[in-house]
């Protein structure tokens, strides 16, 4: 049931759980201005008890962040709003259960697991099935805010860093290189609200991490266009590949000599502990399922190499 509650009655304790798109923003507010709100906002009521003891809010917001900050700019007094019910928990899990409805990015996902698990009390198991899916599902997403710092984690959910240069440019670089947190953090500091396409962070991240001490200085202290500049004059590889191709023949190098590696440490006798199996049996689970697609693919790819 929608009913129209006033602005000032809403809870905002989980605006920092949901991405910022400042552009998506200014055409809702141009849509909004003209048509009003067309899809209700949506929260959890606070218990009476919680309402008495003197806490603010007849709702807790959980969707619609960005329809409630159009409608502070267009100085509306109501907006349409719908109970999600008074169980913050049950609340969060149906988000969850409907976030391809609820349009719930990965990092979303993540920030409300971690609320569940740290803040309510749920474990894993307990979260995988409450929402039908798989203990290592839930674990990817615990573990995406565990490796991320304060300050990234600020300006991903602020929408100046771009989520798919994080998920798909830092990150690997975190796995692989080891790089460290601080470095990072000076490197999202540096490039965030510059308004550089994912393939310009690319291009920075590859210099920054592998460049020499020079490059990585001038990326420090702002000075981005000069790094940029000098990579799109940077002669041809002399091995004649594209960066791409460089990019998948260094995963293919990585992969084998893991390969070799969990092939020689797996059956040591040193491998005991409850915690090790009960991890490791989630990450081999995990492997195995995509097992069949990747030789498939593998074996696709040495084909077509084959007959080059």
């Amino acid at each position: 049931m929608t009913n129209d509650v006033e602005m000032a009655s809403l809870d905002l304790r989980y605006e920092g759980f949901r991405l910022k798109a400042p552009a998506v923003e200014e055409r809702l507010l141009s849509s909004m201005a003209q048509r009003g709100i067309e899809e209700p906002l949506e929260g959890v009521d606070l218990p009476a008890a919680d309402r008495q003891a003197g806490v603010q809010g007849r709702g807790v917001l959980l969707n619609g962040f960005k329809r409630y900050r159009c409608a502070r700019k267009l100085r509306l007094a109501t907006v349409p709003y719908r109970s999600l019910g008074q169980d913050e928990a049950a609340a969060i899990l149906g988000l969850l259960r409907a976030s391809n409805d609820r349009g719930l990015s990965i990092l979303e996902q993540a920030a409300f697991i971690d609320e569940l698990k740290n803040a309510r009390q749920l474990s894993v198991a307990d979260i995988a099935a409450q929402l039908s899916r798989s203990k290592a599902w839930v674990s990817v997403r615990v573990g995406l805010l565990a490796q991320m710092s304060e300050l990234v984690r600020r300006q991903l959910f602020a929408g100046a860093f771009p989520v798919y240069a994080y998920m798909y440019v830092l990150r690997p670089f975190m796995r692989l290189n080891g790089e460290s947190a601080v470095a990072i953090d000076q490197f999202v500091t540096a490039v965030s609200g510059q308004g550089l396409s994912v393939r310009e962070i690319e291009q920075l991240a590859h210099g920054f991490f592998r460049g020499p001490a020079s490059f990585r200085e001038e990326i420090r202290q702002g000075n981005l266009a000069l790094p940029l500049e000098r990579m799109r004059q940077r002669p041809p590889s002399p091995d004649a590949c594209s960066e791409f191709e460089r990019v998948l023949l260094g995963d293919l190098e990585i992969t084998q000599k893991y390969m070799q590696r969990v092939m020689g440490k797996s059956q040591d006798q040193r491998l005991q502990s409850r915690a090790f199996h009960a991890q490791c049996h989630l990450l081999t689970a995990g492997i195995l399922s995509r097992s069949r697609a990747f030789f498939h693919t593998l074996r696709q790819l040495h084909d077509r190499n084959g007959q080059a």
